[in-house]
């Protein structure tokens, strides 16, 4: 099951996957316990970030309409005033949340909405299977997009067309337990550890969005957790904030060419899903605003709701490197909170949210976020004059790449550490983090 994205002017999802989707199996309740999306309360509360005004956006794409299925929210599983009162007027189903502790809860639940499916309609991927490159070669097109992560002497790959139809993966990398997820109405790709404290969690999807973003719960606790940040919202390890992990969007030619003995996920997943397809066409559009049903409040308007956003966050502090100016500068250096760091853009990996099939989708770039000491030094980077995909450091003339590797020249082998960051829309990552840097200023 994908999300159903409702509204006439919300981006519709082709009719034959959502077929596809509901014959498949999941690792979801019975058919007969599937919640739909409630009906939103006619006064909606303001979100726990205060989000500044923007000038109205460009309509989304004119394409054939999804409505939303729309039920009433089944009664509250509790007779405590106080969870009562806090769920009133909520517009997501409860019955499924049995261990949830509502008691503990960090937002107003006021601010969540369902996003259609039930819990896990979005199956979570549990038992990952892995390719060699030479076996994912052939089905993923060179540009296609994937999350690359790097622990230890172990590298996989996620390819978006994978991660698109599941949202999580929990998997384990260099002997760690690892949640490696993927919301596409935020564009975010996130990874985490799944241990806390002295136990280690299994994730899964909720059905529900906060301003738009992925809500996950996990099964040990039924705690929710805010995907883009990483904290746990509701229930008993609400306040909880897991660890964030490097992990980059990149092509996969820069993959193949970079970790010729890694892994990749396959489409081996045990459900049966339209793997390439893009049941969100059209949605990344960028100047097109959020949809209204799953966002509360006005996107911030410092820059167009959809521009692609390299974020990196260091203490309290968060700046936002637009990818249309990392398009003209190529590498920019930057410190935060006494953290130097630099960051790379080259034009390879495509859009898995614009065209109707992946690998045809429209070239956005990729990133890498890098700090710029090595064993001691600190290092220049810029731009290969040759127009390659590649970067030189003005220290020693190294050519490196965009995953941090120095692949000829004096520190040929060596590799820059990677910086936890994010490839967001503006709009969500705003959301959360309002008091943002944009660097460059406001562009619109």
């Amino acid at each position: 099951m994908a999300r159903k994205l409702p509204g006439a002017t919300a981006v519709g999802l082709l009719a034959s996957l959502a077929i596809a989707c509901s014959t498949a199996p999941t690792a979801g309740p019975p058919a007969t316990a599937t919640p739909a999306a409630a009906t939103l309360p006619a006064t909606t509360p303001q979100p726990t970030a205060a989000l500044a005004p923007t000038a109205t956006a460009a309509p989304s794409p004119t394409l054939a309409p999804t409505p939303a299925p729309r039920a009433s929210v089944a009664p509250t599983p509790t007779t405590d005033p106080e969870v009562a009162a806090a769920l009133s007027g909520t517009s997501f189903p409860t019955y499924f949340w049995t261990k949830t502790n509502w008691k503990k809860r960090t937002v107003d639940l006021r601010e969540i909405a369902s996003g259609g499916p039930p819990p896990d309609g979005i199956p979570a991927i549990d038992n990952p299977q892995f390719d060699t490159v030479a076996q994912a070669d052939q089905w993923l097109e060179a540009r296609e997009p994937l999350v690359v992560m790097e622990l230890g002497d172990e590298v996989h790959g996620y390819p978006l067309q994978v991660l698109m139809w599941h949202e999580i993966v929990n998997d384990t990398l260099g002997g760690l337990p690892v949640l490696v997820t993927f919301c596409p109405l935020c564009n975010s790709a996130i990874a985490f550890e799944r241990r806390v404290g002295d136990r280690t969690l299994d994730f899964g999807t909720s059905g529900n969005l906060r301003q738009s973003d992925l809500i996950m719960y996990d099964r040990q606790t039924q705690s929710w957790w805010q995907q883009i940040t990483g904290e746990s919202i509701v229930g008993d390890l609400a306040g909880t904030q897991l660890r964030f992990l490097p992990a980059a969007i990149g092509s996969w030619q820069d993959f193949k060419e970079a970790f010729p003995q890694g892994r990749v996920l396959n489409r081996e997943t045990g459900h049966a899903r339209p793997y390439g397809q893009n049941p969100y066409y059209g949605y990344d559009r960028i100047d097109s605003s959020p949809l209204a049903f799953f966002f509360k409040g006005a996107p911030d308007g410092r820059l167009l709701p959809k521009e692609r956003v390299v974020a990196v966050t260091v203490g309290d502090s968060s700046v936002a490197f637009p990818f249309t100016r990392l398009a003209q500068e190529r590498v920019v250096h930057y410190s935060l909170e006494g953290l130097d760091f630099v960051v790379l853009y080259e034009p390879t990996a495509r859009s898995a949210l614009d065209s109707d099939i992946i690998r045809e989708g429209r070239t956005v770039g990729s990133t890498g976020v890098f700090k710029t000491t090595l064993d001691g030094r600190k290092l220049t980077f810029a731009a290969a004059s040759s127009g390659a995909a590649v970067f030189k450091d003005k220290e020693t003339d190294s050519t490196w790449n965009i995953l941090g590797q120095a692949t000829a020249g004096q520190l040929k082998g060596k590799r820059l550490e990677a910086v936890v960051h994010g490839n967001h829309f503006w709009f969500s990552w705003a959301a959360f983090k309002p008091n943002t840097t944009v660097y460059g200023g406001a562009r619109r």
